[in-house]
Formats: C-alpha cells, sequence, structure tokens
C-alpha cells in the first residue's frame, strides 16, 4: 500500500506561480444556507472556528459567515429566532477559484476587503478557504 502524500505546490521557490488551491486552509465546517442563525452561532461557538462555509441546496458554496456577522444579525431589532442565513446580508461572491493565481486572488480579496475567501472548484463546490495574512 502506497502512503497518500500531498501534491507539492505548483509554484517555484520565490512564490511567483502559486494557486489559491496551494495555499488554501481546509474548509471547515459546512452548514446548509437553510439553518437558522442561532443554531449556526451554535455550530460555530461548539466546532470552535471562526467562520461557516454555506451550501446551497444543492451543496454549493453559497456564501461564508463569521461569528461577527452572526452576532451583529442576532442583536438587530428586527431579528427574529427562526432568521435563516440565506435571509441576512452576507459575501455571496464571487468566490476565488482553485487555479486562481495567488497574488491576483489575494489582490482581488484586498480589494473587496475580506479577510477569507472560499476557494471554489469549477461547478462552485467548496475545496477550501483562503486567508490573507497581515
Amino acid at each position: 500500500m502506497t502512503p497518500n502524500t500531498p501534491h507539492p505546490p505548483t509554484g517555484y521557490a520565490d512564490g511567483t506561480g502559486l494557486t489559491a488551491r496551494d495555499a488554501m486552509h481546509a474548509p471547515g465546517p459546512q452548514v446548509e444556507d437553510y439553518m437558522t442563525v442561532d443554531v449556526a452561532m451554535s455550530v460555530l461557538i461548539g466546532a470552535r472556528v471562526p467562520h461557516l462555509l454555506l451550501q446551497d441546496e444543492d451543496g454549493r458554496c453559497a456564501g461564508l459567515v463569521t461569528r461577527a456577522q452572526l452576532s451583529a444579525h442576532r442583536g438587530g431589532g428586527w431579528y427574529g429566532n427562526r432568521t435563516r442565513l440565506r435571509d441576512i446580508p452576507l459575501d455571496r461572491g464571487p468566490f476565488t477559484s482553485s487555479v486562481a493565481v495567488l497574488s491576483e486572488a489575494e489582490d482581488a480579496m484586498r480589494d473587496r476587503t475580506l479577510d477569507v475567501s472560499p476557494v471554489i472548484d469549477e461547478h462552485g463546490y467548496a475545496l477550501g478557504v483562503l486567508a490573507l495574512t497581515p
């Protein structure tokens, strides 16, 4: 039996030629976008993660939500305990393509003031997340 070894990055030692897939992290918990805000907050806290990836009814990436975003919506005057994740304003894309050149993907994230972005395949399924480092 051959051990499953990760593929080396496709870029060069100086960092050029790297793609978003080369730099992404594991996606972490993924939840359905019809989940309520309260349940999503419980999942986020229980999993001890900074964000959750959202999936639509087909399992494709529908967004990313952070604890700060959930907390802000729970504190709003219009909030109800049946509010669904799909009903709150979130970044719904465009998301980072797994084949995007890393430097261009990071520039796009900075332009949109995103600290983290879902990395998706050609069909829209989340493969991981790309996070900017300070």
